[in-house]
């Protein structure tokens, strides 16, 4: 059985203790590759912790390749220091895959636009204007929330289309949700215990264990994160989607909305990250209003991004602070420099000042909704139609298709490899063994042709 001395683990959270002490052992041979690792509850007993600090120690120790799981039989240590014939068989067999997807002709994995829907033209015109109009602001050295032009037009923006009224001091810029994670944690600290989705977005969990807090996921329900799991954990801080959700589309309701709010009032050290995800990109019945504006007790932290309205290449996200966290954030970052370009964020400025952006947004609303239209008619038309079930698709720019078959997941996966697809199982995205789901995957279209349809429809008749 591992053991471990927790007294020595000082700033370390008790589950990066655990990994850092499996993985030593593993390096020094004291753990030989193959060996069968102890199950998650027996180990959680032996040390006295509990199951989800042994999950999040072993996860981790999965994500970097030290330890490996078996479905139904266990977890065993990986053998890092000879490739073996295993790793020799599993290269060859990346290497077929990765040649055979070279010309893929639908990748629902990514959060990828059309280049060719992106207004160029305009772009260029209100760049050039910046250049002309912005002599002092482009060279004199910016705070480190971010161009206050910038801010200040973006409270415009809110209060005009998301009915939030913020004042341009709670706007910090940053480049891309990832930094500004970064801010929220050193601001509320790494110490306190930050509770995810569960399935959810894996990356937040990796952000936020990387500066060294203890990430717990917390199961969701039909209407979002459950509440009773939430209460059960020990989490102070909570990461949701409640726009919609993803990967499965849930848009959180009025009621389950006020009774988190109503969590995060309980103690003065709770807090909720508002990631209003997709919230552009609803096509039917009216936008429900963030939950930042129903917060009472400042206890809501509201973020968006530019990525999935203008581009992912673009790096441009920004978060509103409630009031009373606006001085803590001067006070701990006032030395940094954004992280964005003055070019950059005066551009996006006039983008929006000028209109540009409200028109972009209503044009390409109006083209998710037809290629959303076009690739659902065209599944429910197919082979597939008595077998395919699509949930969610009435906000976002994804949806959940569901499939009746006989195939295993491992054959459905390895069809999927050799198809000139990239598909997600909803499966792939719960931290830890999923439950016993439908066969249901998570097609992100954004980023597929209207061309291409009839053949990725071809493609899913060959999958399933």
């Amino acid at each position: 059985m591992i053991t471990c001395d927790f007294s020595k683990r000082k700033n370390q959270t008790l589950s990066q203790y655990l990994y850092s002490q499996i993985k030593e052992q593993i390096l020094m041979g004291q753990l030989i590759p193959n060996q069968r690792l102890p199950s998650k509850r027996s180990l959680a007993d032996h040390l006295g912790i509990s199951v989800i600090t042994v999950q999040g120690a072993y996860q981790n120790l999965i994500d970097e390749g030290f330890i490996y799981s078996i479905e139904k039989s266990g977890f065993f240590v990986e053998d890092i220091h000879q490739p073996g014939k295993k790793n020799k068989e599993e290269k060859i067999k990346k290497q077929s895959v990765k040649k055979t997807q070279k010309n893929i002709i639908g990748d629902f994995t990514q959060n990828a636009i059309g280049y060719e829907k992106f207004p160029f033209k305009t772009w260029a015109k209100v760049s050039k204007q910046v250049l002309q109009k912005y002599n002092y602001e482009l060279l004199a050295p910016g705070p480190s929330s971010g161009n206050l032009i910038l801010r200040q037009t973006i409270a415009d923006y809110l209060k005009n289309y998301r009915n939030m009224n913020v004042d341009s001091s709670q706007i910090v810029i940053g480049a891309g949700s990832e930094l500004l994670y970064n801010f929220i944690v050193l601001m509320l600290g790494s110490n306190k215990i930050y509770g995810v989705e569960n399935p959810g977005y894996k990356k937040t969990q990796k952000i936020f264990s990387t500066l060294g807090a203890e990430c717990i996921p917390i199961d969701i329900d039909e209407n979002g994160m459950s509440c009773s799991k939430l209460e059960m954990s020990c989490a102070q801080v909570i990461h949701i989607t409640p726009s919609h959700h993803f990967p499965t589309g849930i848009v959180m309701p009025v009621k389950r909305r006020f009774e988190l709010l109503s969590w995060a009032a309980q103690k003065k050290d709770r807090y909720i990250i508002e990631d209003d995800y997709d919230s552009e990109f609803r096509f039917s019945g009216k936008p429900l209003e963030p939950m930042f504006n129903s917060d009472l007790n400042s206890r809501v932290i509201y973020l968006n991004t530019f990525s999935k309205t203008l581009s992912p290449a673009f790096r441009i996200s920004y978060m509103v602070l409630p009031e009373k966290l606006v001085e803590v954030f001067k006070n701990k970052f006032e030395f940094y420099s954004c992280t964005v370009s003055a070019v950059e964020q005066l551009t996006v400025a006039e983008f929006i000042k000028q209109e540009y952006f409200s028109k972009h947004i209503n044009r390409m609303r109006n083209y998710y909704r037809s290629l959303r239209n076009n690739l659902i008619t065209n599944i429910r038309n197919s082979q597939l139609k008595n077998r395919i079930t699509i949930k969610e698709e009435n906000s976002g720019l994804h949806f959940l298709m569901i499939v009746k078959t006989t195939k295993s997941v491992k054959q459905i996966k390895n069809e999927i490899q050799k198809s000139r697809l990239k598909i997600n199982l909803l499966d792939d995205y719960y931290f830890g063994k999923p439950p016993e789901n439908e066969n249901a995957f998570v097609i992100n279209y954004s980023g597929i042709r209207e061309q291409d349809i009839s053949k990725i429809i071809n493609a899913f008749q060959k999958i399933f």
